[in-house]
């Protein structure tokens, strides 16, 4: 292979590549010098001419001629008088020597290796610019169409058919796709792996709600409404705290639309996720206020230093406050960023006399597991026992043997 055929191939799988003219003629320099150095020892003095073009290629070796008996014909810039003669017979001591070197010279194995070498190259810049370009895409919304339906993930085709990677695990539980079908995520990381990019998406993100409010939303996408805050329970409930620049616009009416118009799209991508949007304050009792609503509280008292709520409701609203499996009062919390303790109201006419509070019964129950019980709204002991078992297991993290333990407890109480 001569360097017109080696350069020109090389210069077409680059073009293919989009790998623009500079970079092509580094890539091909590099190489070059790269056997030079293995066959000369040094590339200090070659002068490497390439044109991509149309292919050409020169390598020029210069070298001083110095006397045969020098020490210095040693040296890879010097040349004997006697050697260059042969060159040419009129050249002198002192005079400089361009040696023009083709290709050829270096044998067919070495050029051979040259080429799988470029080609290599070629491939390793396409990655590393992939890598480079979605590594700026961290957090962008893209649509992607499902290749390959794996066990643990599915592989999608950008639109330059590069290929991204949805895990299970940042998918909403409800995703269901099929092979072709057309998906919307956030660039979630990018990642090298073996020196191959990997792109990773999600669709459980809070930042993919974001970007899903930004697209649907003018007021959000041209900045008179702010997003604050998003908490998710991705594919059950979501909680998303705005506010507007604008005194004249409501963020929340803005966000959902008349009749709910607007979001009914968002909540349709994300599986029928149920979105609570709230009109942000500084204030934190009003937060938490709208933050648990509908359910109405009667009073709260707030613990900075240990960033801890206790809300109190009446019985008929704690089950509002808390929600399906907890779900309500944890995303209220990590919006407001404390955690918060439900407590029921319980008005003097209604009280028990021969109730007990939870808070007796520190000595035979750890105090953790009174906090979970508290978190639910439960201050006594008959409150306790009005739940059956099932129904504590659902609203707590508490396992069945705790449960039991406790329930036996509470009822030698009044035994």
């Amino acid at each position: 292979m001569n360097s017109v055929e080696l350069i020109s191939s090389f210069s077409d799988f680059a073009r293919e590549k989009n790998i623009d003219k500079p970079t092509m003629i580094s890539v091909l320099e590099e190489v070059f010098r790269t056997m030079i150095r293995k066959k000369f020892g040094s590339d200090e003095n070659f002068n490497v001419i390439i044109n991509p073009e149309s292919g050409d290629l020169e390598m020029w070796r210069t070298r001083e001629i110095v006397d045969d008996n020098s020490e210095d014909i040693w040296d890879f810039d010097k040349i004997p008088l006697a050697e260059a003669k042969l060159i040419e017979p009129d050249f002198e001591i002192g005079e400089e020597v361009a040696e023009l070197i083709k290709l050829e010279d270096f044998g067919r194995r070495v050029v051979q290796t040259a080429r799988q070498t470029l080609i290599q190259r070629i491939k390793d810049i396409e990655k590393e610019g992939l890598y480079d370009k979605y590594k700026d895409l961290v957090g962008e919304l893209v649509t992607s169409e499902v290749y390959q339906i794996l066990g643990r993930e599915l592989i999608l085709l950008d639109n330059e058919d590069n290929e991204l990677v949805l895990p299970k695990g940042e998918m909403i539980p409800k995703d269901r796709f099929k092979k072709g079908e057309t998906i919307r995520a956030v660039i979630h990381k990018v990642e090298m792996s073996n020196g191959t990019p990997r792109i990773i998406l999600s669709r459980v993100s809070p930042v993919f709600l974001e970007r899903l409010f930004e697209q649907e939303i003018p007021e959000i996408y041209d900045g008179t409404i702010s997003i604050r805050k998003i908490v998710r329970e991705p594919g059950e409930r979501a909680k998303v705290a705005v506010e507007s620049f604008d005194d004249r616009i409501d963020p929340v009416g803005a966000c959902v639309g008349m009749k709910g118009s607007r979001i009914h799209g968002i909540v349709r991508e994300l599986q029928n996720e149920n979105i609570d949007v709230i009109n942000f304050t500084d204030n934190l009792e009003l937060l938490v206020a709208r933050t648990l609503s509908p359910a109405k509280l009667n009073s709260m008292a707030i613990d900075k230093e240990r960033r801890r709520i206790s809300v109190y409701l009446n019985s008929d609203q704690v089950s509002m406050a808390i929600g399906r499996g907890g779900q309500n009062i944890k995303l209220a919390g990590k919006l407001v960023g404390y955690e918060i303790d439900v407590f029921r109201d319980v008005p003097k006419e209604e009280m028990d006399d021969e109730d007990v509070e939870l808070t007796e019964f520190s000595n035979e129950i750890e105090a953790w597991i009174l906090d979970e019980l508290h978190k639910i709204g439960l201050d006594t002991a008959k409150q306790v026992l009005a739940l059956s078992k099932e129904e504590l297991e659902r609203r707590t993290e508490l396992e069945e043997g705790t449960i039991e333990e406790i329930l036996s407890i509470l009822r030698s109480e009044f035994e």
